[in-house]
């Protein structure tokens, strides 16, 4: 067992690991936060994926003790101060970029990457920004719409040009 200490959301957090304890499981069962999902384990699908030190990771495929003195936000952390949704958050709402949910935290978490690096993507951009990220159910059109409109754009009349 290894002590490691990172922070999470914000918060301060120190936890007996085994070396082989993934980031995701360091994260839903230490931590209790749930809403980081395992979909495939095998770096597929992208429904875990949650921020290192800023950059986008697919967690199943990070040992926690990889992540030890690092800052680390979950889908929890994305919310606003006051808990209402942050803006990638309400235009996926808005906009029906979800349907059974399993994917969405990923999608988000994989958006606010880059929003964070491309404030005004184009829907090339998102495309390919989120092809690590698998969803069964929506067939993505209102998932980049929804990033779209988190950016400030309207899909409709860039998909237009």
């Amino acid at each position: 067992m290894t002590t490691i200490t990172m922070t999470v959301n914000g918060q301060l957090s120190s936890r007996e690991v085994e070396g082989r304890t993934l980031l995701v499981d360091f994260l839903r069962n230490g931590l209790n936060l749930t809403g980081t999902h395992v979909g495939c384990d095998t770096s597929q699908c992208g429904a875990c994926t949650v921020h290192v030190n800023g950059r986008a990771v697919k967690s199943c495929t990070m040992f926690a003790a990889e992540a030890d003195g690092s800052c680390v936000q979950t889908i929890e952390g994305q919310s606003n101060v006051d808990g209402s949704l942050n803006v990638i958050q309400q235009a996926f709402q808005d906009n029906h970029g979800l349907q059974c949910g399993f994917c969405t935290p990923g999608m988000v978490m994989a958006a606010a990457e880059l929003l964070k690096n491309n404030p005004k993507p184009s829907e090339a951009d998102i495309r390919h920004h989120l092809e690590g990220n698998i969803c069964r159910c929506t067939g993505y059109h209102n998932i980049v719409k929804s990033i779209m409109a988190a950016s400030g754009q309207n899909f409709s009349a860039i998909a237009a040009e």
